[in-house]
């Protein structure tokens, strides 16, 4: 047998993250990233793997409307607290933010010139905004509800805008005479959507009824009713605000979008009208519109007939508690061939590609699918025989575009293609929460899912056509686990909140949906069932319970083994060695433990989760194994040690789902945060790396000693910088102080550093200036840095506030110290000359006053010098006097010979005292 090597680390390489949960969102004009709404921040997203680019904080209260400028230079911001922001999206600095209006902002629109900005209000007004000056230009008062919808005219030199409001009207307003030109009332509810022609003379508008105008006007609906009006797209004439053509859709709309000329959309539109032999007037129009049904419709102005319907829809079309169906609620044109993006009800973008093939059939492509919030993440497996996709059951908010919407939960099971992290498909079917799922890949080839409910039934999903081959019914709980069989894959196991095990078999499965049959049944608990998890042979199935017993049974009978007992919480996971006949359970106690299923002994308890333990699985062919659970940590540990030899804290909640792939070279984790993280084994690219930092580390070690022999101190300084070597780097800066132009050598060495390596060596200063042997290099060089970077750049360092509060205190110490010495000095020479050992330095003194004395004249000069060599000859006679004196006095005075040695010893003892470092 090869001997088997352990994992030491995996890396997150990439993280699914919530990044849109319903609202405003905007498109850049090359459609390469998104601008969404996500509570109270905006995410910059990639669109081509929907990774979060950037995160914008907000002001704490939910974004209402979003715009980009047309050169995605400036992004425009506005919240529920009525404050309008201006964004540069190369910095994320907020240039300038104001309040404009007495309610919310409802929607944004930047003019073709970048210069403008349009607002449209909950309070029944238009405002119209200088950029650049931040002041009101236009201000415009008519309409009699909430603002909707707004819109400039995409010919920057026709100074127009358009505005629509739940009154069911469209107005136009000339900026140029701030006037209303035209009032549009074709429509009977508000209007959500407005575009217009490239020709710039037509524009189509979209109404659907909204829960409010139900709600609002009894009477509106009545003659909706009485009139069986249906829901309709106008096409207006803009030359002379007539209403062209009315287009009945029998569906409610939420967006309409004028199909141009450079879209695929119109090469494909055109070759399918060839091959069918329609024609149209060169005056047609060809538009998109999509509603609550879920599909995209594909419209020709003249005669109002639609040339192309999808037949089936792509989304899951959810009715909310006021019987409203929602399926897409916006839809936009994207630049050059990138085709339309769809947005759904339940926050995922769909990009949608026209595609006619040779027998002439035209059919949308669903290039890609991202999904904007996932909410709580309860399951997870990897899917296929190469596993390239990921399944993700997740119970999802049905958050309302409309804020007067409310939300209900739902549930389905989305799978991932891990490649792009785009959503393949979704698997949708039951009425309640997915709790659990598993996948397999049988004999056949074709992927199958299993998913199990809080309806009480059980589904089996053929992953590639996601149809639904079969729905199990007989529990009467929850249905909490389930396992596919590991060898035959002919069967599955579930178990209940019920307390009953039951053994399905998929024999005998066609490509219609039927009623699977269960083979087997026993009540196997005291509690719910929380866990499955099948012997690797088929022979044996294990569960775990609320009732702190995991209990062994043997298939197909479903007759009890071995009961296993010792955890002091309920039993989140469990699952079978893949070599030993050994199985791992977690619990809510907070251990991991290994028992003998032969005997039903423990062999081994882990510890070292700080709350209850949701999974552990096992990896390395069964020497480890990795866990996750409440407090939101993911642990790597080795079986034979005991040992956790990794941990990581990627989720900010509890870790519901751990999933981990055959090779055991990837593994998947996900939590109440709605974050999907993906781990590969990083052991042997780490093992590479740090034989080449160390390879690395030789040879540049090598060059910093060639250059402290060469006497080169800036690549030396610059080779120490890089291979963090602050001692050598200390050692260098003390060799230049010793030097003559040690100023000149240490200036030119940090002249060649960046900021980030100014900021690393404050750091070392800092360190250095901690201690007293240190302390004067540190000061020497801290004096040069701060001669060489003016204090306009220093206050730019990053962290530069923290580093100076570790550096004041000590420098303040050292010039404490540095003044007392100082200070101290001048008693050696008092006592000195107290003792007329020294004489005193009279001479130095009158010299420093006597450029103070001078006077203007010459006869006062040497008046003042006479006076001083008279002053100076008398001290020097008084000195003489004095000495003599005193030479005799210790002559004949024995005693005051010995006091006078006592108090020079005392003051060399005071001296040394001072001198000494504090």
């Amino acid at each position: 047998m090869a001997s088997v090597s352990l994992k030491k680390n995996y890396r997150c390489v990439q993280s699914l993250q919530q990044f849109y949960s319903g609202g405003p969102f905007a498109v850049s004009s090359d459609g390469s990233f998104l601008i969404c709404a996500c509570n109270d921040t905006i995410k910059i997203v990639d669109s081509s793997n929907s990774s979060i680019k950037s995160t914008i904080e907000g002001d704490s209260e939910p974004i209402t409307a979003l715009a980009l400028s047309p050169d995605n230079t400036f992004l425009f911001s506005a919240s529920h607290s009525r404050q309008i922001r201006v964004w540069d999206l190369s910095s994320l600095k907020c240039l300038r933010s104001w309040k404009g209006h007495e309610g919310p902002v409802m929607g944004m629109a930047c003019d073709a010139s970048g210069g403008l900005l349009a607002t449209a209000g909950a309070d029944r007004k238009v405002l119209v905004w200088d950029i650049d000056g931040g002041f009101c230009t236009h201000f415009f008062k008519g309409h009699k509800g909430v603002v909707t919808s707004i819109m400039f005219h995409p010919d920057p030199n026709r100074l127009i805008l358009f505005s629509g409001s739940d009154d069911a009207t469209v107005r136009v307003w000339d900026l140029a005479t701030k006037k209303c030109i035209a009032t549009l009332d074709k429509h009977f509810s508000a209007v959500t959507s407005m575009a217009v022609s490239e020709d710039g003379c037509t524009s189509g508008f979209v109404v659907r009824i909204l829960i409010f105008c139900i709600l609002r006007a009894s009477s509106m609906v009545g003659i909706e009713m009485a009139m069986r009006k249906p829901n309709v797209v106008n096409v207006w004439d803009l030359r002379d605000y007539g209403c062209k053509i009315t287009v009945p859709t029998y569906e409610v709309l939420e967006a309409v979008c004028v199909i141009p000329s450079a879209s695929p959309f119109t090469s494909c539109l055109d070759l399918y009208k060839q091959q069918h032999g329609k024609k149209s007037a060169s005056s047609a129009i060809y538009f998109i519109t999509i509603g609550e049904r879920g599909i995209v419709r594909l419209w020709n102005s003249e005669g109002a007939g639609c040339l192309f319907e999808q037949k089936t829809s792509d989304v899951t079309v959810q009715t909310d508690e006021e019987d409203l169906k929602r399926g897409f609620i916006a839809a936009v044109m994207l630049p050059s061939d990138q085709g339309l993006l769809c947005v759904t009800a339940d926050q995922q973008f769909l990009f949608y590609s026209p595609t006619v093939y040779p027998e002439g059939c035209l059919k949308l492509t669903l290039s890609k699918r991202l999904v904007g919030y996932n909410e709580e993440i309860v399951d997870m497996k990897f899917l296929g025989e190469d596993e390239q996709f990921l399944a993700v059951a997740t119970s999802v908010e049905q958050a309302s575009y409309s804020m007067f919407l409310s939300a209900r939960k739902a549930s389905v099971v989305r799978v991932y293609d891990l490649a792009s992290m785009s959503c393949s498909y979704v698997l949708a079917g039951h009425t309640d929460i997915v709790l659990c799922l598993d996948t397999c890949v049988p004999s056949s080839g074709r992927a199958l899912i299993v998913t199990g409910s809080k309806d009480n039934s059980v589904r089996l999903w053929e992953a590639e056509s996601t149809h639904c081959l079969g729905v199990g019914v007989g529990h009467m709980g929850a249905v909490g686990a389930v396992a596919f069989s590991k060898k035959q894959r002919n069967f599955f196991v579930s178990g209940s909140s019920d307390r009953t095990l039951k053994v399905w078999s998929l024999d005998g499965l066609s490509g219609a949906e039927q009623h699977l049959k269960a083979k087997a049944a026993v009540a196997a608990h005291d509690k719910d069932i929380n866990s499955l998890a099948i012997s690797p042979n088929d022979s044996l199935v294990c569960s775990g319970s609320q009732d702190r017993t995991a209990c062994v049974w043997k298939l197909p009978d479903l007759v009890s083994v071995v009961v296993l007992r010792g955890h002091k919480r309920g039993i989140w996971s469990v699952e079978f060695a893949p070599v030993v006949q050994c199985v791992i359970t977690a619990s809510g106690d907070k251990t991991i433990k290994i028992w003998d299923i032969s005997n039903g002994s423990c062999l081994k308890t882990f510890e070292g989760h700080t709350s209850s333990v949701f999974r552990a699985s096992f990896l390395t062919r069964g020497t480890q194994f990795v866990s996750c659970g409440a407090d939101g940590l993911v642990k790597l540990w080795t079986i034979k040690t005991d040992e956790c030899i990794a941990t990581y804290d990627q989720h900010e909640d509890k870790v519901w789902a751990l999933a981990v792939g055959k090779k055991t070279e990837m593994i998947a984790t996900g939590g109440s945060d709605a974050v999907v993280n993906l781990w590969h084994d990083s052991t042997a690219f780490d093992k590479e790396e740090d034989f080449r930092k160390e390879e690395e580390g030789v040879l540049r070690g090598q060059e910093l000693e060639n250059a402290v022999s060469d006497a080169d101190y800036t690549k030396a300084i610059q080779i120490a910088f890089e291979l963090r070597r602050p001692h050598k780097l200390f050692e260098l800066f003390t060799e230049l102080c010793r030097k003559r132009e040690a100023e000149v050598q240490i200036d030119k060495a940090l002249h060649d550093l960046g900021k980030e390596q100014f900021l690393q060596l404050l750091e070392y200063v800092r360190e250095w200036n901690t201690k007293p042997k240190l302390c004067h290099i540190a000061q020497f060089v801290l004096f040069r840095v701060f001669n060489i970077i003016p204090p306009t750049e220093i206050v730019e360092i990053r962290a530069i506030g923290q580093l100076l509060e570790g550096l004041i205190p000590y420098c303040q110490r050292h010039f404490s110290r540095i003044d007392r010495l100082e200070r101290s000095t001048f008693l050696l020479d008092y006592t000195l000359m107290g003792m007329s050992v020294i004489e005193p330095e009279m001479e130095g003194r009158e010299v420093k006053d006597v450029p103070a004395l001078q006077s203007n004249t010459k006869d006062a000069d040497e008046e003042l010098l006479t006076e001083i060599a008279d002053k100076e000859e008398k001290q020097t006679d008084e000195v003489k006097e004095r000495a003599s004196n005193s030479s005799k006095k210790r002559k004949s005075n024995k005693s005051r010979d010995v006091a006078y040695k006592k108090v020079k010893g005392a003051a060399h003892a005071k001296v040394s005292a001072v001198s000494s470092p504090a």
